[in-house]
């Protein structure tokens, strides 16, 4: 089953999209949403296309956020760049370790964008971002974020644009920490690859078929998010720019010369 899709206006989205989206005149597309299906509501599937900076931010934990009263939603989510203009960054924990009280401060001056590690990117590489890692995502980007479904954000930081910040809550959460160089990686040109494993939700890049290893992992509901090559679900046709609920991977058909993401939560 082919999901149903919601686009999303931003203030720092893009007029032009790259293939195979479709633009909308005069809007400035930021996301490209696929609504979460009833039998898998744990995940939510994503394109950010991005022209200027996202807010500086972070996300809490299930624990936290079921704490302050939000109900269980914290959220982990992770990035594949699969666009970017030269130079393109993205901004992911700090130089050296902040408090909390310096972390807030600089967030009322803004200096807390030059303490963030902007790390430059291009097609393939690959971001695991866990709740409370503090990150801000660089304009001229395009990228599939899989993430735990949960709309909680706290924006530390937003350029001075007129939102809503939540310093008090994003205080309370975010680490001031250096990001960990082995949660970045950048994907072979060649091969499947195991990108995340837990603790919320696995992802493959399967490239061709898929080997009988990975069809014995993904034995129930999984999502398919084509990126090269059609992929076939239940007798339907999912193209790139797509995603698909499908029963098990044992039952999806892939294109022997096709790369797709499949994801399920754990």
């Amino acid at each position: 089953m082919i999901l149903p899709t919601r686009t999303v206006d931003k203030v720092w989205g893009r007029e032009l999209l790259p293939a195979p989206f479709t633009s909308i005149p005069d809007t400035k597309i930021g996301e490209i949403w696929f609504e979460p299906p009833p039998e898998l509501p744990e995940l939510l599937v994503k394109y950010i296309f991005t022209s200027e900076k996202l807010s500086i931010q972070c996300h809490p934990s299930d624990d936290q956020a079921e704490a302050s009263g939000k109900g269980r939603q914290g959220k982990e989510e992770c990035w594949l760049v699969v666009d970017a203009e030269p130079g393109a960054t993205l901004g992911i924990g700090f130089h050296e370790p902040v408090d909390a009280d310096t972390m807030r401060a600089a967030a009322l001056d803004g200096s807390i964008e030059d303490m963030l590690v902007w790390h430059e990117v291009g097609p393939g590489d690959f971001f695991y971002i866990p709740a409370n890692t503090v990150h801000a995502i660089g304009p001229g980007v395009s990228i599939i974020e899989i993430q735990q479904n949960s709309d909680i954000t706290y924006r530390l930081y937003d350029y001075g644009r007129p939102r809503e910040l939540h310093l008090e809550q994003g205080m309370a959460v975010a680490k001031g920490e250096y990001y960990p160089d082995e949660l970045h990686r950048i994907l072979a040109a060649n091969g499947h690859q195991s990108l995340v494993d837990g603790p919320f939700f696995r992802l493959d890049l399967v490239d061709g078929i898929p080997d009988e290893k990975l069809l014995y992992s993904y034995s129930g509901r999984l999502l398919v998010i084509p990126m090269k090559g059609e992929v076939l679900v239940a007798g339907e046709v999912v193209r790139p720019g797509q995603c698909a609920l499908a029963p098990d991977l044992a039952s999806t058909t892939f294109a022997p010369d096709g790369k797709a993401l499949v994801t399920a939560p754990l």
